[in-house]
């Protein structure tokens, strides 16, 4: 191997001497990665998203293939993010494919030390029985001059910032009826 063929492999000698000299194109590229295809370009759909870091609601394009998602990136349609990304945003792909995501419903009993594993609609079923109980042990018709109160202190709501304004609407709506009067949100906090 001569010294040019030798030195031409580094992207810094190509762009001095070849007709790239900005980088833009030719110079860049090696022989890795002339062979290299974006993971975007074998994805069987796309799907599109919204990430779910933030309120802000930026849209994303999920790439799927076989079933499991290849890529994710913003998406140029969305007037919100009009395709970018924050740096959260864009590792939303290991939010979904990390192999150390749990996916299971992971419960620790009263006073218990070890976690264990719920299938969901014990879980479900647990939730409901409590929101129930709560409900009714704290629930006030009236207060002591009569006045009609139909509420319950039994519980409350603290929202999280991940949720859009659609899901805090919902949430707060489900909790109003339910008769819940302390309903907040952290990112008004």
């Amino acid at each position: 191997m001569g010294v040019r063929t030798w030195l031409g492999e580094w992207p810094m000698f190509r762009q001095a001497t070849g007709p790239d000299p900005l980088a833009r194109g030719a110079a860049v590229q090696s022989p890795r990665t002339k062979v290299l295809e974006p993971r975007t370009d074998t994805a069987d759909e796309v799907v599109k998203s919204v990430c779910p870091y933030c309120a802000v609601g930026c849209g994303q394009n999920v790439y799927v293939r076989d079933g499991r998602v290849t890529q994710i990136e913003g998406d140029p349609d969305s007037p919100v993010s009009r395709g970018r990304l924050c740096p959260k945003g864009s590792a939303s792909t290991s939010l979904v494919t990390s192999p150390s995501r749990v996916t299971t419903v992971r419960y620790r009993r009263p006073y218990g030390t070890e976690w264990e594993d719920l299938d969901l609609d014990t879980a479900v079923d647990m939730i409901a029985d409590r929101v129930i109980d709560a409900r009714r042990r704290g629930w006030q018709d009236t207060d002591d001059e009569g006045r009609v109160l139909r509420r319950t202190l039994g519980f409350s709501s603290l929202g999280g910032a991940t949720l859009d304004n659609e899901e805090n609407y919902l949430i707060k709506k489900l909790f109003m009826a339910l008769g819940a009067i302390q309903v907040e949100n952290q990112a008004r906090i």
